[in-house]
């Protein structure tokens, strides 16, 4: 059975004794940097790991100072539980509040409190201390944590924080193993025999020795050479490791923070993505087009936000806003490709100066270049909107559906499932099963369709195959590319071809050269069909030298009109062929190939026929042994070798 493994982040004020707890509980000091030692404080991200009744512990060890924020973010978006440490000499200071609001808008489900500094503490401050951070967490995800006081220099509490920290460690779900590899990357570095490590925690499947991944933004294929885990080395990581990986195939330099690894096809950058944000109730107002800096996993950028849907009341004043303490519907304009996933947790810190305002929720990192402030748009984004207290399969087939019928005629491709809606290629035949039995999407080719975009095609074809008929009556049915252009000209060919398959299978039409309806057959009037008669017997009487089709009405004694529509069905039936343009019978091109072909058992190998002796030879004029002779090439019986053709 193998170990449970937790990321444990830390989060509080500058000099609170983040780095001094998790020194106490692993033995190991996270602040690594040389000016991180000069200056005793965290500037960027720390790792350290331990054992403690059987769970591994991962503990990401983030900075405290406010200029140093952003590293924090960095650690914090792949945490499964938060330390939120709090100095019980000091209690609960400015970076206390914006930690713990990352930690809330990360939506991180659970962890505790150590009251650090105990021995510095009277009974009275620490109580007090006590009082403030309940306070503080009331409402949240650490209302009713555990609010232990330790001390890392005298050692006072370490076992009681150790029992409090399992506890709450046994009740965090695991991470999904069996899915697609992401890892975000926080380090790069290169170490002499290995050459490129990045490392990271793995949020989602598995690294193993020889794996061939994608870094994104970038789409650059890697090859794994080495994994270990916490300094060892390892066959492989999995889900909520703290992971280092030996890359071969690229550089350092090519590589930086911000980057993911990824199973190659499982992910995509983007620049635009439609999400869910929540203003925090100190924030000012976030007006539609404000310029903000855009934090999600290990990725930095900056961007603007554009707000979806009207606010009649907001636009009264002016400018439209988000108002402090709410929620509203967003597109993110991105100065730089990012990797996202609907799902994705995200924080916004405002512009200048930098400190956090808001965070939220990916719901489609790939939307359509549509109007943003129409009500069309915020309806489609309340059916993006995900419930937090839906189950993950729940979540990925309302995303999923959403999304197809938002595609309508173009269709879903079906990666697009896995990139964009964030249905692990595992489970991705099952959920496409799922949505076609709950009647939510067709498939069609290599897209999926909403049903009734189908239904409404298949009667829209019906109906215009009616009305051809109806009009020409002697046609055999319209060309299907016609056809499509006709009535699907910007919808995907895979849905006309569904389409068209449902219809033949329902017996209802036949698709041969041209779509037709299953009913329909060709009735001639009797003045088509003396004249059928007529035509067809003149152009087989004249052999090599047909009638000129602008005269042949008059021949016929019929009108040009009902002359036009036999010669069509003539030649649609092949009964006359066209050369250039002029018409003959089938059956006098098949006897002239007949007699070509018995050229050469008369006169032998290298038999030769030129212009001169074909027209002799058939009794015609230039104007018809031109386009005959070159019919006899295209049909291989000759080939042209200067002005005479070799007999095949």
């Amino acid at each position: 059975m193998s170990t449970k493994s937790v990321v444990v982040g830390t989060a509080g004020h500058i000099d609170h004794g983040k780095s001094a707890l998790v020194l106490a509980l692993t033995g190991t000091d996270p602040d690594r940097l040389k000016e991180e030692k000069a200056r005793g404080i965290t500037i960027d991200l720390g790792f350290a790991h331990a054992i403690i009744a059987g769970i591994n512990f991962a503990f990401v060890d983030v900075p405290g100072h406010e200029r140093f924020v952003k590293n924090m973010l960095a650690g914090a978006g792949g945490i499964d539980l938060v330390v939120l440490v709090v100095a019980a000499d000091e209690s609960v200071m400015p970076q206390t509040r914006e930690h713990f609001d990352i930690c809330r808008l990360l939506r991180v489900r659970s962890g505790l409190v150590a009251l650090t500094k105990s021995d510095l503490a009277e009974a009275e401050t620490l109580e007090l201390a006590r009082l403030e951070v309940r306070e503080l967490v009331a409402g949240s995800f650490l209302d009713g944590a555990p609010i232990v006081p330790v001390s890392a220099k005298t050692g006072d509490g370490l076992d009681a924080f150790r029992r409090a920290l399992v506890e709450v460690a046994s009740h965090t779900a695991g991470r999904n193993t069996d899915g697609a590899t992401r890892l975000p990357i926080d380090r790069v570095f290169s170490m002499k025999g290995f050459g490129t490590v990045i490392t990271g925690t793995l949020v989602s499947g598995r690294i193993a020795t020889d794996h061939e991944l994608m870094l994104l933004p970038g789409e650059r294929l890697v090859k794994v050479r080495g994994v270990q885990v916490h300094g060892e080395r390892k066959a492989e990581a999995v889900a909520g490791h703290r992971t280092a990986v030996n890359l071969s195939g690229v550089d350092v330099g090519d590589i930086a923070r911000g980057q993911d690894l990824v199973t190659p096809g499982a992910f995509e950058e983007t620049r635009v993505a439609d999400a869910v944000v929540e203003l925090l109730p100190d924030a000012k107002p976030l007006k539609h087009g404000a310029r903000v800096r855009f934090h999600q996993g290990t990725a930095e950028t900056l961007g603007r936000i554009a707000i979806v849907g009207p606010l009649p009341s907001a636009a009264a004043r002016g400018v439209p806003a988000i108002e402090p303490g709410s929620q509203a519907f967003v597109r993110l304009r991105l100065e730089r490709p990012t990797v996202l996933t609907r799902g994705d947790r995200y924080i916004l810190r405002a512009y200048s100066p930098a400190v956090t305002i808001a965070g939220g929720a990916i719901i489609d990192p790939r939307p359509p270049k549509t109007a943003t402030r129409t009500e069309t748009a915020l309806a489609r984004s309340r059916r993006l909107a995900i419930d937090p207290a839906a189950d993950r399969a729940a979540v990925e087939l309302a995303g999923a559906t959403a999304m197809i019928d938002a595609a309508a005629a173009a269709g879903m491709p079906v990666p697009s499932l896995t990139t964009r809606a964030a249905i692990d290629p595992v489970a991705l035949d099952a959920r496409i099963d799922a949505l076609v039995r709950a009647g939510a999407a067709l498939r069609a080719g290599g897209v999926l369709v909403a049903p009734a975009i189908v239904a409404d095609l298949k009667t829209r074809i019906v109906a215009v195959l009616a009305e051809h008929h109806r009009a020409q009556p002697l046609a055999e049915g319209v060309p299907r590319e016609e056809l499509r252009d006709q009535l699907f000209g910007r919808g995907h060919a895979d849905v006309f071809a569904r389409a068209l398959d449902d219809l033949v299978t329902e017996k209802k039409i036949v698709v041969r050269d041209r779509v037709a309806l299953a009913t329909h057959r060709v009735e001639l009037s009797p003045e088509e069909t003396r004249a059928r008669i007529a035509i067809e017997r003149a152009f087989r009487q004249a052999g090599l030298k047909p009638p000129d089709a602008g005269t042949i009405a008059a021949e016929a004694g019929v009108s040009a009109a009902v002359a036009d529509r036999v010669l069509k069905l003539l030649q649609r039936q092949k009964v006359l062929v066209r050369l250039d343009t002029l018409l003959f019978h089938d059956e006098a091109l098949k006897r002239l190939k007949a007699e070509v072909a018995a050229l050469k058992t008369t006169a032998g190998t290298g038999a030769r026929i030129d212009v001169a002796t074909f027209k002799e030879r058939f009794g015609v004029t230039r104007k018809f042994a031109i386009p005959l002779l070159e019919y006899l090439d295209r049909e291989r019986l000759t080939r042209r070798v200067g002005d005479s053709r070799v007999i095949l």
